[in-house]
Formats: C-alpha cells, sequence, structure tokens
C-alpha cells in the first residue's frame, strides 16, 4: 500500500512539475520577479504634440509593476533632467504610497541624467545606483523668461494690457521687469526649494554626507561623486545588481505604457476628426518648436 501512494506521489508531483514548465516564468513559483519601469524625459505637460513626463501617463504603469505576482521588488530606470515640481512631488508620492502598500523595495538605476525633478523623483527609492558618467543632483528651482520691450519699440508695436488686479501682468515680456514682482517670484521659489530639500533628506536621510551649502545650492556632479555625497548608494547597473541580489534567474520584465489593438480602438477618431487634426498639427507646430528648443535647453543645461 505505501508504495503504490508513493507511487501516486510522484506521478502528482510529475504533473505539477510539467504545469510549471507549461507557465510563463513570471508564474512559476520560487521565480525571483523584479518589475521595470522606465522614468525618462523631461517632467510636466510640455504640448499636446510633445507630452511629458505626468502622474496621469506613468500612475497605471507603477500599479501594474507594483501588482506583478511573485515581485520580490520594484525597479525603477530614470534618465531626467527635471521640470515641473509638481508633478516630479506627485510620482514621487505614487511611488511610495505602492511600495508602502504592496510592501516591496524600490531599487532605482539612473541612466544619463537624474537632476532636479528627475532626482526627485529618484529619491523615492530604497536605494539608489548609477553609472560613474550619470548627473545626479541639481537640487534648487529655476525660471525663466525673455525681455521684449525694446524689440517691440524697434518694430513700432506697442503693448496694451488690461488686467483687473494689480499683480496680473507679473513678469510679463513685453514689458520692463518690475522689481517687486522678481522678488514675488523668488519667495516663491524659495519656498518651493524648501520642499524639495526636505524631500530629499527625509528620503536620504543619515546616508547624505555632504554640507548643506554644497548639496542644496542646485550643483550637480558625476556618478562617483553623487555617491561620495549620499546622493546615490552605489555605481551599478541593473543586470548585475539584480543577479547580485536575486540570482542569475531574476526575471526582468519591463512593464511599458498600454498600447496595441484595445487602446487604438478606445482611442479611435469620429468621422472627419483626421482633417481637423492634421491643422490643428499645423496651427501648433510653432508651439512644438519652441517646446522642441525649450527641452533641448533643459537636457543640454547637463551636458547631453
Amino acid at each position: 500500500m505505501s508504495e503504490q501512494i508513493s507511487d501516486r506521489q510522484q506521478r502528482s508531483g510529475g504533473v505539477v512539475e510539467r504545469v510549471q514548465e507549461m507557465l510563463p516564468a513570471r508564474f512559476r513559483r520560487g521565480a525571483a520577479v523584479v518589475p521595470v519601469v522606465r522614468l525618462a524625459g523631461v517632467i510636466g505637460a510640455v504640448t499636446p504634440l510633445r507630452p511629458g513626463m505626468t502622474l496621469s501617463g506613468v500612475a497605471k504603469m507603477l500599479e501594474r509593476a507594483f501588482g506583478t505576482r511573485n515581485a520580490k521588488a520594484v525597479a525603477l530606470v530614470i534618465n531626467s533632467p527635471g521640470g515641473s515640481p509638481v508633478q516630479s512631488r506627485q510620482i514621487y508620492l505614487r511611488i511610495r504610497q505602492l511600495a508602502a502598500e504592496k510592501k516591496l523595495p524600490v531599487l532605482v538605476f539612473v541612466e544619463d541624467v537624474a537632476a532636479s525633478g528627475g532626482y526627485m523623483i529618484a529619491c523615492a527609492g530604497d536605494e539608489i545606483y548609477c553609472d560613474p558618467s550619470s548627473i545626479l543632483g541639481s537640487i534648487g528651482v529655476v525660471g525663466g523668461s525673455f525681455g521684449f520691450q525694446e524689440a517691440i519699440k524697434k518694430i513700432g508695436i506697442e503693448r496694451r494690457l488690461y488686467t483687473a488686479g494689480i499683480h496680473k501682468a507679473t513678469l510679463d515680456p513685453f514689458l520692463p521687469e518690475n522689481p517687486d514682482d522678481v522678488a514675488r517670484l523668488k519667495a516663491i521659489q524659495r519656498e518651493i526649494h524648501a520642499i524639495f530639500i526636505a524631500l530629499v533628506k527625509q528620503s536620504r536621510g543619515g546616508r547624505l554626507k555632504g554640507a548643506e551649502d554644497e548639496l542644496f545650492t542646485g550643483e550637480y556632479w558625476a556618478g562617483e561623486t553623487a555617491v561620495g555625497l549620499g546622493l546615490a548608494d552605489g555605481i551599478g547597473d541593473l543586470r548585475s545588481t539584480l543577479r547580485a541580489r536575486y540570482g542569475e534567474k531574476v526575471l526582468t520584465p519591463v512593464i511599458a505604457p498600454a498600447s496595441g489593438m484595445l487602446s487604438g480602438l478606445l482611442g479611435r477618431r469620429a468621422p472627419g476628426a483626421g482633417s481637423l487634426a492634421a491643422l490643428d498639427g499645423i496651427a501648433a507646430l510653432p508651439d512644438d518648436l519652441i517646446s522642441a528648443l525649450e527641452t533641448r535647453a533643459i537636457w543640454a543645461k547637463f551636458g547631453f
């Protein structure tokens, strides 16, 4: 009788093993899975034709990553020169909320740049790794404009502006710069800067090794120096780091934005919409060109 039971157990075990082999790798028992989400580009809405990274654009990817079966951690690959402080912080908060809810560690891997808002998002990681040539930091706030008042005078244009509210035309580029407007802008920047500094301190804690008057000036550093200052935890790439930690057979499925036939059906336009979209595209070309130049300028600041 015992021999028959043993034989049945062996057959049953063999069936289970065969079923396991038929399953996708990420569903097999014992398989270490670390889903990967790539967060790249300038942060914030740029133009309709050149959307930047926003919480609404990445939320579904993050939720899918943290909801992955058998996940041991979530890896974020970041390549961003920054942008909107609001969107940066909202993405940071969503990552931390999901990490706490799912009780999963977050490992961040910096590619070319994690600067300004990009570094704010990187701080959502429990650990940050980078390449020796990566750029990290730029913990500060920047804003800029142009002054066109002399240019419009030369070509005979008169600026006519009507407002209700004495500060409604603050920093109008077609009017002479007002020192009071600049003072108000700088006060807002200092407030946002303080929020950024507090977030970095809370996230990095005792790992920060540099002096505050060095770390929080808006300066940025290459990977090795950033590690020395405590802005990152080590030099390392995603594949090597995850294999060393979770084994050679660790699975790293990339969580991509939704696409394909279903999204195409959901986004199908009404008859004639194609022609209108083409006209809208032509009208938006000047704005899109300016947006492209601004985006290029942001990347160029960090040598890319």
